[in-house]
Protein backbone atom coordinates (compact mmCIF):
# COMPACT_ATOMS: atom_id res chain seq x y z
CA UNK A 1 0.00 0.00 0.00
CA UNK A 2 1.06 3.57 -0.64
CA UNK A 3 1.51 5.72 2.46
CA UNK A 4 2.32 9.42 2.44
CA UNK A 5 4.90 10.60 4.97
CA UNK A 6 2.19 12.73 6.61
CA UNK A 7 -0.01 9.66 7.10
CA UNK A 8 2.71 7.37 8.42
CA UNK A 9 2.26 8.06 12.15
CA UNK A 10 -1.49 7.44 12.04
CA UNK A 11 -0.93 4.25 10.05
CA UNK A 12 1.62 3.01 12.59
CA UNK A 13 -0.83 3.71 15.41
CA UNK A 14 -3.34 1.41 13.71
CA UNK A 15 -1.04 -1.45 12.78
CA UNK A 16 2.55 -2.40 12.02
CA UNK A 17 2.91 -3.77 8.52
CA UNK A 18 5.35 -6.63 7.80
CA UNK A 19 7.63 -4.46 5.62
CA UNK A 20 8.21 -0.86 4.59
CA UNK A 21 10.05 0.99 1.85
CA UNK A 22 10.96 4.61 2.65
CA UNK A 23 12.10 6.50 -0.43
CA UNK A 24 12.92 10.15 -1.10
CA UNK A 25 15.67 12.76 -1.40
CA UNK A 26 14.86 14.81 1.72
CA UNK A 27 17.25 13.38 4.38
CA UNK A 28 15.51 14.89 7.42
CA UNK A 29 12.06 13.58 6.47
CA UNK A 30 13.40 10.18 5.39
CA UNK A 31 15.23 9.82 8.70
CA UNK A 32 12.18 10.85 10.70
CA UNK A 33 10.02 8.32 8.83
CA UNK A 34 12.54 5.56 9.55
CA UNK A 35 12.74 6.60 13.20
CA UNK A 36 8.95 6.46 13.48
CA UNK A 37 8.83 2.91 12.09
CA UNK A 38 11.65 1.79 14.40
CA UNK A 39 9.89 3.29 17.42
CA UNK A 40 6.66 1.50 16.52
CA UNK A 41 8.64 -1.71 16.10
CA UNK A 42 10.17 -1.38 19.57
CA UNK A 43 6.71 -0.95 21.06
CA UNK A 44 5.70 -4.21 19.38
CA UNK A 45 8.63 -6.12 20.85
CA UNK A 46 11.17 -5.97 18.03
CA UNK A 47 14.19 -5.71 20.29
CA UNK A 48 17.08 -6.61 17.99
CA UNK A 49 18.19 -5.17 14.67
CA UNK A 50 20.28 -6.30 11.71
CA UNK A 51 21.48 -3.59 9.32
CA UNK A 52 22.71 -4.17 5.77
CA UNK A 53 24.21 -1.73 3.25
CA UNK A 54 24.19 -2.54 -0.44
CA UNK A 55 27.71 -1.89 -1.67
CA UNK A 56 29.62 -3.05 -4.74
CA UNK A 57 29.87 -6.82 -4.56
CA UNK A 58 27.22 -7.10 -1.83
CA UNK A 59 26.37 -10.75 -1.17
CA UNK A 60 22.59 -10.99 -1.40
CA UNK A 61 22.74 -14.36 0.32
CA UNK A 62 23.39 -12.39 3.54
CA UNK A 63 19.97 -10.82 3.25
CA UNK A 64 18.36 -14.16 2.42
CA UNK A 65 19.74 -15.65 5.66
CA UNK A 66 18.83 -12.62 7.82
CA UNK A 67 16.75 -13.50 10.84
CA UNK A 68 17.46 -17.19 10.35
CA UNK A 69 19.11 -17.58 13.75
CA UNK A 70 16.06 -16.63 15.82
CA UNK A 71 15.43 -19.19 18.52
CA UNK A 72 12.16 -19.96 20.26
CA UNK A 73 12.92 -17.42 22.98
CA UNK A 74 14.69 -14.80 20.87
CA UNK A 75 13.42 -11.28 20.47
CA UNK A 76 11.49 -10.28 17.41
CA UNK A 77 13.93 -8.83 14.89
CA UNK A 78 14.13 -5.72 12.72
CA UNK A 79 16.00 -6.27 9.44
CA UNK A 80 16.97 -3.04 7.69
CA UNK A 81 18.45 -2.69 4.21
CA UNK A 82 19.84 0.55 2.81
CA UNK A 83 20.09 0.99 -0.95
CA UNK A 84 22.30 4.05 -1.64
CA UNK A 85 21.45 4.03 -5.36
CA UNK A 86 17.95 2.59 -5.18
CA UNK A 87 19.01 0.02 -7.78
CA UNK A 88 19.68 -3.44 -6.31
CA UNK A 89 20.01 -5.05 -9.74
CA UNK A 90 18.31 -8.21 -10.98
CA UNK A 91 19.77 -10.49 -8.30
CA UNK A 92 19.09 -7.99 -5.53
CA UNK A 93 15.55 -7.32 -6.71
CA UNK A 94 14.80 -11.04 -6.61
CA UNK A 95 16.42 -11.43 -3.17
CA UNK A 96 14.41 -8.56 -1.69
CA UNK A 97 11.13 -9.78 -3.17
CA UNK A 98 11.81 -13.31 -1.92
CA UNK A 99 12.67 -12.06 1.57
CA UNK A 100 9.44 -10.04 1.70
CA UNK A 101 7.37 -13.10 0.80
CA UNK A 102 9.20 -15.45 3.22
CA UNK A 103 9.39 -13.15 6.26
CA UNK A 104 7.23 -14.22 9.22
CA UNK A 105 5.62 -12.33 12.07
CA UNK A 106 8.86 -12.19 14.06
CA UNK A 107 10.69 -10.15 11.40
CA UNK A 108 10.02 -6.59 10.33
CA UNK A 109 11.76 -5.60 7.10
CA UNK A 110 12.61 -1.97 6.28
CA UNK A 111 14.24 -0.77 3.05
CA UNK A 112 15.39 2.82 2.52
CA UNK A 113 16.38 4.35 -0.81
CA UNK A 114 16.65 7.69 -2.59
CA UNK A 115 13.81 8.86 -4.81
CA UNK A 116 13.03 6.18 -7.39
CA UNK A 117 12.59 6.99 -11.05
CA UNK A 118 9.60 5.70 -13.01
CA UNK A 119 11.26 2.40 -13.91
CA UNK A 120 12.60 1.91 -10.40
CA UNK A 121 9.13 2.38 -8.89
CA UNK A 122 7.87 -0.50 -11.07
CA UNK A 123 10.67 -2.92 -10.10
CA UNK A 124 9.84 -6.37 -8.78
CA UNK A 125 11.12 -5.67 -5.28
CA UNK A 126 9.11 -2.43 -4.97
CA UNK A 127 5.93 -4.19 -6.12
CA UNK A 128 6.51 -6.93 -3.53
CA UNK A 129 6.79 -4.42 -0.68
CA UNK A 130 3.77 -2.51 -1.99
CA UNK A 131 1.73 -5.73 -2.00
CA UNK A 132 2.78 -7.05 1.42
CA UNK A 133 3.56 -3.83 3.31
CA UNK A 134 3.84 -0.09 2.82
CA UNK A 135 5.71 2.21 0.43
CA UNK A 136 6.38 5.59 2.05
CA UNK A 137 7.18 8.27 -0.53
CA UNK A 138 8.86 11.30 1.06
CA UNK A 139 8.36 14.45 -1.00
CA UNK A 140 10.40 17.64 -0.53
CA UNK A 141 8.71 20.72 0.88
CA UNK A 142 8.37 23.28 -1.91
CA UNK A 143 9.05 27.00 -1.53
CA UNK A 144 5.35 27.84 -1.26
CA UNK A 145 4.75 25.41 1.62
CA UNK A 146 8.02 25.98 3.49
CA UNK A 147 6.80 28.81 5.79
CA UNK A 148 3.87 26.65 6.90
CA UNK A 149 6.18 23.71 7.52
CA UNK A 150 8.52 25.88 9.61
CA UNK A 151 5.61 27.36 11.60
CA UNK A 152 4.30 23.86 12.38
CA UNK A 153 7.75 22.66 13.47
CA UNK A 154 8.14 25.68 15.72
CA UNK A 155 4.74 25.00 17.26
CA UNK A 156 5.83 21.41 17.96
CA UNK A 157 8.90 22.86 19.72
CA UNK A 158 6.53 25.06 21.81
CA UNK A 159 7.73 28.21 20.09
CA UNK A 160 5.29 30.94 19.07
CA UNK A 161 6.84 32.83 16.13
CA UNK A 162 5.48 35.93 14.47
CA UNK A 163 5.05 35.91 10.69
CA UNK A 164 8.27 37.82 10.05
CA UNK A 165 10.27 35.33 12.13
CA UNK A 166 8.96 32.42 10.07
CA UNK A 167 9.65 34.21 6.79
CA UNK A 168 13.17 35.12 7.88
CA UNK A 169 14.00 31.51 8.68
CA UNK A 170 12.50 30.39 5.35
CA UNK A 171 14.57 32.93 3.45
CA UNK A 172 17.71 31.92 5.31
CA UNK A 173 17.50 28.17 4.81
CA UNK A 174 16.22 28.33 1.21
CA UNK A 175 14.57 24.91 1.25
CA UNK A 176 17.16 23.09 3.37
CA UNK A 177 14.98 21.34 5.95
CA UNK A 178 17.96 20.15 7.98
CA UNK A 179 19.11 23.74 8.32
CA UNK A 180 15.58 24.87 9.23
CA UNK A 181 15.33 22.26 11.97
CA UNK A 182 18.74 23.30 13.30
CA UNK A 183 17.63 26.95 13.43
CA UNK A 184 14.48 25.99 15.33
CA UNK A 185 16.44 23.91 17.85
CA UNK A 186 18.94 26.72 18.31
CA UNK A 187 16.16 29.26 18.95
CA UNK A 188 14.62 26.98 21.57
CA UNK A 189 17.97 26.62 23.31
CA UNK A 190 18.62 30.36 23.26
CA UNK A 191 15.15 31.63 24.16
CA UNK A 192 13.25 28.73 25.69
CA UNK A 193 9.59 28.15 24.97
CA UNK A 194 7.31 31.03 24.01
CA UNK A 195 7.31 34.01 21.68
CA UNK A 196 9.93 34.34 18.92
CA UNK A 197 10.34 37.53 16.88
CA UNK A 198 12.26 38.36 13.72
CA UNK A 199 14.76 40.18 15.94
CA UNK A 200 15.34 36.93 17.86
CA UNK A 201 16.00 35.11 14.60
CA UNK A 202 18.40 37.83 13.43
CA UNK A 203 20.27 37.69 16.73
CA UNK A 204 20.52 33.92 16.46
CA UNK A 205 21.98 34.21 12.98
CA UNK A 206 24.42 36.90 14.09
CA UNK A 207 25.57 34.75 17.02
CA UNK A 208 26.33 31.84 14.73
CA UNK A 209 30.03 31.83 13.95
CA UNK A 210 30.15 28.49 12.17
CA UNK A 211 30.15 28.16 8.41
CA UNK A 212 26.96 26.60 7.02
CA UNK A 213 26.71 23.97 4.32
CA UNK A 214 24.23 25.99 2.27
CA UNK A 215 26.62 28.96 2.28
CA UNK A 216 29.24 26.58 0.91
CA UNK A 217 26.97 25.62 -1.98
CA UNK A 218 26.12 29.25 -2.74
CA UNK A 219 29.80 30.23 -2.84
CA UNK A 220 30.53 27.53 -5.42
CA UNK A 221 27.45 28.36 -7.52
CA UNK A 222 28.41 32.03 -7.42
CA UNK A 223 31.87 31.21 -8.77
CA UNK A 224 33.77 32.15 -5.58
CA UNK A 225 36.22 29.26 -5.50
CA UNK A 226 38.45 30.64 -2.74
CA UNK A 227 35.52 31.37 -0.46
CA UNK A 228 34.01 27.95 -1.13
CA UNK A 229 37.21 26.21 -0.05
CA UNK A 230 37.50 28.37 3.08
CA UNK A 231 33.93 27.49 4.01
CA UNK A 232 34.59 23.80 3.32
CA UNK A 233 37.55 23.92 5.71
CA UNK A 234 35.37 25.65 8.29
CA UNK A 235 32.63 23.05 7.93
CA UNK A 236 35.19 20.29 8.35
CA UNK A 237 36.68 21.94 11.45
CA UNK A 238 33.20 22.26 12.97
CA UNK A 239 32.78 18.49 12.71
CA UNK A 240 30.08 18.41 10.04
CA UNK A 241 29.84 14.94 8.52
CA UNK A 242 31.04 14.88 4.89
CA UNK A 243 27.91 13.01 3.83
CA UNK A 244 25.90 16.18 4.60
CA UNK A 245 28.16 18.18 2.28
CA UNK A 246 27.69 15.57 -0.45
CA UNK A 247 23.91 15.64 0.01
CA UNK A 248 23.79 19.44 -0.32
CA UNK A 249 25.97 19.42 -3.44
CA UNK A 250 23.99 16.58 -5.02
CA UNK A 251 20.72 18.39 -4.40
CA UNK A 252 22.07 21.57 -6.00
CA UNK A 253 23.66 19.84 -8.99
CA UNK A 254 20.48 17.92 -9.78
CA UNK A 255 18.63 21.22 -9.88
CA UNK A 256 21.31 22.83 -12.07
CA UNK A 257 21.32 19.87 -14.45
CA UNK A 258 17.53 20.05 -14.75
CA UNK A 259 17.73 23.77 -15.54
CA UNK A 260 20.42 23.19 -18.17
CA UNK A 261 18.19 20.54 -19.78
CA UNK A 262 15.25 22.97 -19.80
CA UNK A 263 17.38 25.61 -21.51
CA UNK A 264 18.68 23.11 -24.08
CA UNK A 265 15.05 22.21 -24.86
CA UNK A 266 14.25 25.86 -25.51
CA UNK A 267 12.58 26.79 -22.22
CA UNK A 268 13.18 30.30 -20.89
CA UNK A 269 15.53 30.10 -17.90
CA UNK A 270 13.39 32.40 -15.75
CA UNK A 271 10.38 30.14 -16.28
CA UNK A 272 12.51 27.07 -15.65
CA UNK A 273 13.77 28.49 -12.33
CA UNK A 274 10.22 29.16 -11.24
CA UNK A 275 9.22 25.60 -12.12
CA UNK A 276 11.90 24.14 -9.83
CA UNK A 277 11.28 26.73 -7.09
CA UNK A 278 14.57 28.62 -7.17
CA UNK A 279 14.26 31.38 -4.62
CA UNK A 280 14.18 34.93 -6.00
CA UNK A 281 17.31 35.99 -4.12
CA UNK A 282 19.27 33.07 -5.64
CA UNK A 283 18.16 33.39 -9.25
CA UNK A 284 21.04 35.69 -10.19
CA UNK A 285 23.80 33.32 -9.09
CA UNK A 286 21.98 30.29 -10.47
CA UNK A 287 21.53 31.99 -13.84
CA UNK A 288 25.25 32.78 -13.96
CA UNK A 289 26.20 29.21 -13.05
CA UNK A 290 23.98 27.71 -15.74
CA UNK A 291 25.45 30.19 -18.19
CA UNK A 292 29.04 29.15 -17.59
CA UNK A 293 28.46 25.37 -17.63
CA UNK A 294 26.87 22.83 -19.92
CA UNK A 295 24.40 20.15 -18.85
CA UNK A 296 27.11 17.54 -19.41
CA UNK A 297 29.31 19.35 -16.87
CA UNK A 298 26.65 19.06 -14.17
CA UNK A 299 26.03 15.39 -14.92
CA UNK A 300 29.76 14.67 -14.81
CA UNK A 301 29.98 16.34 -11.40
CA UNK A 302 26.99 14.32 -10.21
CA UNK A 303 28.86 11.17 -11.22
CA UNK A 304 31.91 12.38 -9.28
CA UNK A 305 29.66 13.08 -6.30
CA UNK A 306 28.52 9.45 -6.24
CA UNK A 307 32.13 8.45 -5.66
CA UNK A 308 32.56 11.18 -3.05
CA UNK A 309 29.39 10.09 -1.26
CA UNK A 310 30.56 6.48 -1.27
CA UNK A 311 33.87 7.62 0.25
CA UNK A 312 32.00 9.64 2.89
CA UNK A 313 30.04 6.50 3.84
CA UNK A 314 33.14 4.31 3.98
CA UNK A 315 32.14 2.38 0.88
CA UNK A 316 35.11 3.58 -1.19
CA UNK A 317 38.75 4.08 -0.25
CA UNK A 318 39.28 7.77 -0.89
CA UNK A 319 39.36 11.07 1.01
CA UNK A 320 35.83 12.53 0.75
CA UNK A 321 37.06 16.03 1.65
CA UNK A 322 39.60 15.98 -1.16
CA UNK A 323 36.96 14.79 -3.61
CA UNK A 324 34.57 17.51 -2.41
CA UNK A 325 37.30 20.11 -2.94
CA UNK A 326 37.74 19.10 -6.58
CA UNK A 327 34.00 19.18 -7.22
CA UNK A 328 33.63 22.61 -5.61
CA UNK A 329 36.50 24.03 -7.66
CA UNK A 330 34.98 22.74 -10.90
CA UNK A 331 31.51 24.01 -10.01
CA UNK A 332 32.96 27.41 -9.10
CA UNK A 333 35.01 27.57 -12.29
CA UNK A 334 34.26 30.69 -14.32
CA UNK A 335 35.02 29.16 -17.71
CA UNK A 336 33.67 26.14 -19.54
CA UNK A 337 37.14 25.13 -20.56
CA UNK A 338 38.19 24.79 -16.91
CA UNK A 339 35.00 22.93 -16.04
Amino acid sequence: MKISANQLLSQLDKSLLPCYLVTGDEPLLVQESLDAIRAAARRKGFGSRELYFQTTGFDWAELSSAGGNLSLFAERQLVELRLPTGKPGVKGSAAIADFVVRADDDILFIVSAPKLDRNGAKAKWVRAIDEHGGVVQVWPVNARDLPGWIAARMKDAKLVPDRDAVRLIADRVEGNLLAAQQEIEKLRLLHGEGQISAADVNASVADSSRFDVYKLVDAAVEGQAGRAIRILNGVRTEGVEPVIVMWALTRELRMLAALADYVAAGTDLSAAMRSVYVWQNRQGIVRACVGRHRAVDFYRLLKALRDADAAAKGQKRADPWQLATRILLELASTSRAAA
